[in-house]
């Protein structure tokens, strides 16, 4: 079976997007003292590095970064016959009494997410998580998480999935529907 793939965000307008993220970060976190960014791997990591870069820039702040696995969190994780290679964590830092800015690519059915928030607590209780996706799916989510800031929204069938392409892996930066 053929695949057929749809660009709907070229690299200009994706840079575009991530700027305006940024923005909004700032306008409600500020100076970033009491906040903290937190890619979920392995995808929404990249997102949340180039996120976490442009606002060291614009704010002129060291920003608290990290990486976050929800692989032994997922509700999923023992139902697969594949073995999962989980990738690692890269918090070396408490996240109590913080704002988190948990950072993921695609918000499809809601999953990881949920996942990422049960791993969260391992690094301590934070005063407040925030949910920042690039890209939310709608109409497809199982549980009821929404995101707080949002790249693009888009409506996709279930035989559709979205895929963000970065320069560090694919090449390019991109988002893609690809069919099948």
């Amino acid at each position: 079976m053929s695949q057929q793939r749809r660009l709907i965000v070229p690299q200009p307008q994706l840079r575009i997007i991530l700027e305006r993220l940024a923005a909004q970060l700032i306008e409600r976190h500020g100076d970033f003292n009491q906040t903290v960014i937190i890619g979920l791997q392995p995808r929404g990591s990249l997102l949340a590095a180039r996120l976490h870069a442009l606002l060291e820039v614009q704010t002129g702040n060291k920003i608290t970064f990290g990486k976050l696995d929800t692989t032994f969190y997922r509700d999923d994780f023992r139902r697969g016959k594949e073995l999962l290679i989980p990738n690692s964590n890269h918090i070396d830092f408490s996240i109590e009494g913080k704002e988190v800015v948990l950072v993921d690519d695609v918000l499809y059915t809601g999953r990881t997410v949920r996942a990422g928030l049960d791993a969260l607590l391992d690094f301590g209780r934070p005063a407040k998580v925030e949910l920042l996706v690039l890209v939310e799916r709608l109409y497809t989510q199982e549980i009821p998480i929404h995101p707080d800031y949002v790249g693009r929204k888009v409506n996709t069938l279930t035989n559709e999935k979205v895929v963000v392409g970065w320069k560090e892996i694919e090449g390019e930066d991109n988002i893609w529907i690809i069919s099948q």
